[in-house]
């Protein structure tokens, strides 16, 4: 089976619920609070919890936070191929939950900015697997081993998943990052900062002229859903309007679900009605995900199958 190796940093997210955003200088009291296994361990538990086959190469400290990360992982089989990083532990992301489900985060850095081209090789890709790169991890220090590694890669489906900061990188990385792309996934803010059209009628086309012929383009915009563009052609896949209470995460989980059930083809495809299907099916997990509160709350594949059945009209 095909499998989906994830690339970028596993974070410990410590997510407060708040009334509000507090003033500079200012406080406000938490109405609650609880620590997750964040960052791309997100999207390795939503494409796991559909029925992928997911590795995690990024690197995970030897602390209480790298340990809640392995432990969250392997509950949903997930394989973490590198090595712990001695003496230091994985960072956290400070997350802040408004009652919009509008969140706000900090992030610190630690042992997973610690990786190598050996640490990353460990997931041993093979043809047909999807290789998943966030942009935040094409800084420094990261960015260094990372770029070549996959430069290097042949064979693989490249998943590029850009993040606000793909617009603050500078131009020769965000070139070499857009030349061994085979899919963009993006939210409707970071592919307007690379074309300039954030539409979901217009985005996919224009984000495609950055990207090789061969690519797949997905932009979505939260409860209109997403649209998909492929050699030439594109379609938009409309959402399902949710009444949201934690919004964290949703993102990572479409990421995750769209990447899990393309995995599931015998072999990449290009056909425009197999993406579609796979972005209803993550459109539909989305949905889900909004409706519970915190990171790693992704729905499993009957859940998305029941969800899909009582949404078919």
């Amino acid at each position: 089976m095909r499998r989906l190796i994830h690339t970028a940093q596993a974070l410990v997210d410590a997510v407060v619920e708040v009334p509000r955003l507090p003033s500079p200088g200012g406080n406000v009291m938490a109405t609650t609070y609880g620590r997750y296994a964040g960052g791309a361990s997100t999207i390795l538990l939503a494409a796991a919890r559909v029925g992928a086959t997911a590795v995690h190469a990024g690197s995970i400290g030897t602390g209480v936070n790298g340990d809640l990360i392995r432990e969250v992982l392997a509950a949903e089989g997930i394989t973490v191929s590198s090595p712990p990083v001695a003496d230091q532990d994985t960072g956290i992301c400070v997350v802040m939950v408004e009652p919009s489900a509008q969140r706000t985060f900090v992030t610190t850095m630690g042992a997973e900015r610690h990786v190598t081209a050996e640490s990353l090789g460990t997931a041993a890709p093979r043809a047909g697997d999807l290789v998943c790169v966030s942009g935040y991890s094409l800084i420094e220090p990261t960015v260094t081993a990372l770029l070549p590694w996959l430069e290097s890669l042949a064979g693989v489906e490249i998943v590029l998943d850009p993040g606000a900061i793909f617009a603050e990188l500078p131009e020769p990385v965000r070139q070499r990052a857009l030349a061994v792309a085979t899919v963009w996934t993006s939210n409707a803010e970071e592919a307007e900062a690379l074309c300039g059209d954030g539409t979901l009628e217009r985005a996919p086309d224009l984000v495609a002229w950055h990207l090789r012929p061969d690519a797949v383009t997905v932009v979505r915009d939260g409860a209109r859903g997403c649209a998909v563009h492929i050699g030439g052609r594109s379609a938009i896949i409309p959402g399902f309007p949710q009444t949201p209470v934690d919004t964290n995460g949703a993102g990572d989980t479409h990421t995750g679900v769209l990447c899990a059930r393309a995995a599931a083809a015998p072999r990449p495809s290009r056909d425009l009605t197999d993406w579609v299907a796979a972005a209803r099916f993550a459109n539909a997990a989305a949905a889900i995900k909004v409706t519970r509160r915190g990171p790693t709350t992704a729905p499993t594949a009957a859940e998305v199958t029941d969800f899909l059945d009582r949404h078919r009209s």
